[in-house]
């Protein structure tokens, strides 16, 4: 009997969707059937089909958008952002596999040349993660096709609805559906994807525990790609910023887009001690106003439930160890309707807490820590195992160039949110937040290796020495 999967609205409880679950070796082998045809396309042909799934896209951006608000609870404003990241994704990675994978020629000695070029890796697997249904997964399947790689692709089991739409508007705009293949399941497909042979690497979006699981997995198999972003527990920091308000705005949205949601979202809100008080008014007085409704609702909420009741459970366990390990709540992690996951913006003082948590608390729940010096701030703001995205907020240049240069982190941003990361530059972090394979604009290094060519019209070769003389024999008689 084929196992079914059912994806429900996290706003409702209602039924989004429901398919059969697949089968990993069977996508693979259609895929890796399918790479000779599509890789030996043009770039030229693969980049145009490309364009037309943009278009194909642009003209079902009300639906799609609707779709992701409703499987993921998103707000629908946001939601629509989303699916123009997925049109916008395709000019950007034209763009980057232009600049990051070009063919050059040089010249070398005796009149030869030395061409670099790039080539596919064959069939790639891509494990999409639930909070960017589209766009994550997409910014790794675009640039893949276009250097030549066929796809296997397997969307998060809270967002599979999503994940087929996509798919089906890269066939409806020709992408052949052997090169870009759907796999519906769990956690035990993505496994079972990750273990095939026939894949020549992985693309991974999502927690710390996989990337470190499929890390170990594929220590044993050099000869694959593997690329993880892994998330964070990103800071923010505040000092010598007298535009408080424009700070605590710049903090919600860091905080709380998404309800929290984001891999680049603020988890630790770090300040100077006695001089937070004014600052901690400002966001609270935001943190009252944010509306969390329904993603359809009117007017439009700032952040809608987050993922589904389980999560919503962590994430209220999650706030009571904050608690009991010395936290002290300034505004608590509620929960309006106990049937459904909306969680309403938390934040917590862990100023004076013990043996704090280092996690990516994946919600809308921001961590306050008062310090007293801004050599104090950065400690702090590298105190923890991960790396991914980190801001200040100052209005001081020499205060940023101190932070820039002394934090560790993929995304370093001033005056900005921390979830402002534009997919024109790399994306990645550093510790464990990845395993150093950028994405957005460097997506294209991982999808193509570079081959070194010497080139000669003619064979030609000598060899200059180590060889005998050649003794030529005379006729003495």
């Amino acid at each position: 009997m084929t196992e079914t999967l059912v994806s429900t609205e996290p706003a409702t409880g209602d039924q989004v969707w429901s398919g059969p679950v697949g089968d990993a070796a069977a996508e693979v082998a259609a895929a890796r059937a399918a790479w000779p045809e599509w890789a030996a396309h043009s770039v030229t042909f693969r980049i145009e089909t490309l364009r037309r799934f943009a278009n194909v896209v642009r003209a079902k951006e009300i639906e799609f958008a609707e779709l992701v608000a409703r499987e993921t609870g998103k707000p629908y404003w946001e939601a629509k952002t989303e699916v123009a990241s997925v049109i916008n994704k395709v000019e950007i990675s034209v763009n980057a596999y232009s600049q990051r994978t070009p063919t050059s020629r040089l010249e070398a000695a005796m009149g030869n040349k030395v061409t670099v070029r790039h080539k596919p890796h064959g069939v790639l697997a891509v494990l999409g993660p639930y909070n960017f249904p589209a766009h994550l997964p997409n910014g790794h399947i675009v640039p893949a096709l276009i250097a030549g790689n066929t796809v296997v692709f397997k969307p998060s089991e809270k967002t599979p609805a999503t994940g087929e739409y996509l798919v089906k508007c890269f066939h409806e705009a020709g992408v052949p559906e052997g090169a870009l293949r759907l796999l519906i399941g769990g956690p035990a497909e993505g496994k079972a994807l990750a273990a095939q042979a026939g894949i020549d690497g992985l693309l991974f979006t999502g927690s710390v525990g996989a990337g470190m699981a499929l890390h170990r997995q594929f220590a044993e198999t050099p000869n694959k790609i593997l690329a993880l972003e892994l998330g964070g527990n990103n800071p923010i920091v505040v000092w010598d910023q007298p535009d408080l308000q424009s700070a605590a705005t710049i903090i919600v949205q860091s905080a709380y887009l998404s309800a929290g949601q984001r891999c680049t979202a603020a988890r630790r809100l770090i300040v100077e001690d006695g001089q937070h008080e004014e600052l901690v008014a400002e966001i609270c007085k935001l943190i009252d106003r944010i509306i969390v409704d329904h993603p359809m609702a009117d007017p439009q909420p700032f952040m809608g439930p987050v993922i589904d009741l389980v999560t919503a459970d962590i994430l209220q366990d999650r706030f009571i160890a904050l608690m009991m390990k010395g936290g002290k709540p300034i505004r608590r992690l509620e929960r309006p309707h106990e049937e459904r996951p909306y969680l309403t913006p938390a934040l917590i003082d862990m100023t004076d807490a013990k043996d704090r948590l280092d996690e990516e608390l994946f919600g809308p729940v921001l961590q306050l820590i008062r310090v007293k010096s801004f050599d104090a701030a950065i400690d702090e703001a590298n105190n923890t195992r991960f790396g991914l995205a980190a801001s200040v907020l100052t209005k001081s240049p020499k205060l940023y160039d101190r932070f820039w240069a002394n934090v560790r982190s993929g995304v370093i941003n001033w005056n900005k949110p921390t979830n402002g990361a534009p997919s024109n530059a790399p994306f990645g972090g550093v510790g464990f937040s990845g395993n150093h394979r950028p994405s957005a604009f460097y997506a294209a290094d991982y999808t193509a290796y570079p081959v070194t060519s010497v080139e000669a019209e003619s064979t030609r070769a000598v060899i200059g020495e180590g060889l005998r003389d050649v003794h030529v024999a005379t006729d003495d008689a």
